[in-house]
């Protein structure tokens, strides 16, 4: 019987030992850190910490997630199809992933799939519209099968359509609605002033929108209705993180656009590129942050009216819940993180760190953001001023157009040694940051060239006259452009992938003037095809600019430079279409 039972619990005891060596027990590599590379992976850090590239081009990724023994998982952009994640494993402990294996059997399509999670031996992730969980096995790296749906978005694919998560300790699970438009804008209104933009009031989007909202983690096959509404008026979050230090939510919300254009009455090109402010949150149960009514002026660090709404840049806005503290504006914070590990000198225990992924829309001033920053925290707030953790992203001194930056910053995760991970956005990627330096006594020294870096182009506050990249060049038809289209469609007309379209080569450019003209004087909102390829966005009114203004900017815009031949027209022609009546 004994000699029967033996191979059994050989067999048994085998694979206890090989689960605890998958786990890091009783291996010395697991606790060993890699070596740095010689330039840290191009990234600029405080003094005592090194980084070393995992991988270097996994595809365009959003977050990730680290297992309890090392593996890495990855969410991507947008991926036709399936196979919309990644696994990473490095087999050797020196740091670098040698097995990259994509993985997914669910559809992926839209342009804001987001998350990725690990929570209670599940992968969490997430498309536009779904959010799904897969069990992790211990012993292999993909899970297998297909993976379950816990939660269904019914409403179509839409601008900030992320399904951003953050888990409770209780079971509950946070997911992110945010607004499709900027401002509630009311597209059936075609007589606001001066841009022919108005918010609608009472804003009806905030019934299934512009919130979080409350789910049970393990219920399968939920829809919206399902959940409860936690916290309202919140534009766009992608940022989301439950802090165990206090057993809260934190978030970070993406601030409205479009300041000048909706006012420029009341807005300057700068105070277009430096409001409002990116805002980092703590939400409590039924909090109401403003959004679309007001915006948050880090300056003033005030509520404010929206201008859409009878505001001036003067009107305060009452009644709303305040941010913990105002960020630079459009700096696109995409991912919190609140460091719980032992690695890192005291100082960054339990603090946050925040990957910016950089603007598209600042100019004339140069684009801003494209870093990791760290914020010290202490009873639930902040405890300093934000910080420049990681630099070296942009790979240039000034970011005049997005599609300038090397990288762009997207996900955090914390390794099971307390290593930091960061992903980008462009080319996929991936940097794991280590410290190695006397924790003991790392301080203001050790963060001194990290603040110097603050004079950057892409980080410090511009100045309105200096900064002003158009400043440099004649006001023609080229700072036309550059102020108004190559926020969206960029300096070289190619737009954004999957997000703005490009003018380049563009049909809706090159057709009729009647056409091109409305657009400009009533804005765009909807679905729309771009040389085959489907845009969902919101183009604002550009009426407040002159019947000449408009005329140059179009007859630049179908010029050669940007691959187009359509028909030259006259400021006389702009005025007799501003005249007819308004139709879309």
């Amino acid at each position: 019987m004994k000699n029967l039972l033996k191979p059994t619990a050989t067999r048994t005891a085998i694979s206890f030992c090989l689960l605890m060596a998958f786990a890091g027990c009783h291996s010395e590599k697991a606790t060993e850190l890699p070596k740095p590379d010689l330039d840290n992976g191009g990234l600029f850090l405080p003094d005592g910490f090194g980084a070393l590239v995992v991988s270097d081009s996994v595809g365009s990724c959003r977050h990730l997630a680290v297992n309890t023994n090392g593996d890495i998982y990855v969410k991507l952009r947008m991926i036709t199809g399936t196979m919309g994640n990644v696994a990473l494993r490095d087999t050797n402990g020196n740091g670098k992933a040698d097995i990259v294996q994509r993985f997914g059997d669910y559809p992926n399509d839209g342009n804001f799939g987001t998350e990725m999670r690990i929570h209670k031996g599940y992968l969490y992730f997430s498309s536009e519209l779904v959010v799904y969980r897969q069990k992790l096995d211990p012993f292999k790296l993909v899970p297998e099968g297909k993976p379950e749906v816990i939660l269904v978005d019914r409403f179509p694919i839409r601008w900030h359509n992320a399904k951003s998560l953050a888990f409770d300790k209780q079971g509950g699970m946070y997911v992110t609605f945010s607004a499709p438009t900027n401002v509630c804008e009311d597209w059936n209104s075609t007589n606001g002033s001066p841009a022919n933009v108005q918010g609608q009031y009472p804003c009806q989007q905030l019934n299934d929108f512009a919130g979080i909202w409350k789910f049970d983690e393990n219920k399968l096959n939920q829809f919206q209705t399902d959940g409860t509404l936690f916290a309202t008026g919140l534009r766009s979050i992608v940022a989301i993180s439950w802090n165990d230090d206090d057993n809260s939510l934190y978030a970070l919300q993406h601030g409205r656009d479009y300041l000048y254009g909706h006012a420029p009455q009341y807005f300057t090109p700068w105070e277009n590129a430096v409001l409002p402010a990116e805002e980092f949150l703590k939400i409590k149960k039924d909090d109401n942050f403003g959004w679309p009514y007001a915006y948050y002026d880090q300056f003033k660090n005030k509520k404010m009216l929206a201008p859409e709404y009878g505001g001036d840049g003067d009107k305060e806005a009452s009644n709303f819940a305040a941010p913990l503290m105002g960020l630079p504006a459009h700096w696109a914070p995409n991912d919190l993180l609140f460091y719980k590990g032992n690695q890192f000198p005291s100082r960054y225990k339990k603090g946050a760190f925040v990957a910016f992924h950089g603007s598209t829309n600042r100019g004339p001033y140069p684009q801003a953001g494209y870093i990791v920053g760290f914020i010290p925290f202490e009873n639930g707030r902040p405890s300093g001023k934000w910080e420049v953790f990681a630099d070296g992203f942009t790979g240039i001194d000034t970011v005049a157009n997005m599609s300038d930056a090397m990288y762009r910053p997207m996900g955090l995760a914390e390794g099971p040694d307390g290593s930091l991970y960061i992903a980008e956005s462009k080319k996929g990627k991936i940097w794991r940051v280590i410290y190695s330096g006397q924790a003991a006594t790392f301080g203001e020294h050790q963060l001194g060239r990290m603040e110097e870096r603050k004079s950057r182009s892409y980080i410090k506050v511009p100045d309105e006259k200096v900064d002003n990249l158009l400043s440099r060049k004649p006001v023609n038809a080229v700072a036309l452009y550059e102020t108004h289209c190559a926020p969206c469609h960029q300096k070289d007309g190619q737009g954004v992938e999957n997000i703005y379209p490009p003018l380049v080569g563009s049909e809706w450019v090159n057709g009729k003037s009647e056409k091109i003209v409305s657009i400009l004087l009533l804005g765009l909102q909807g679905e729309i095809q771009v040389k085959n390829k489907t845009y969902n966005q919101i183009m604002p009114s550009y009426s407040f600019l002159s019947n000449r203004e408009l005329a140059t900017l179009i007859n630049y815009v179908r010029s050669d430079l940007f691959e187009n031949h359509g028909v030259p027209i006259t400021a006389k022609e702009v005025s007799e279409i501003r005249q007819r009546p308004k139709k879309r």
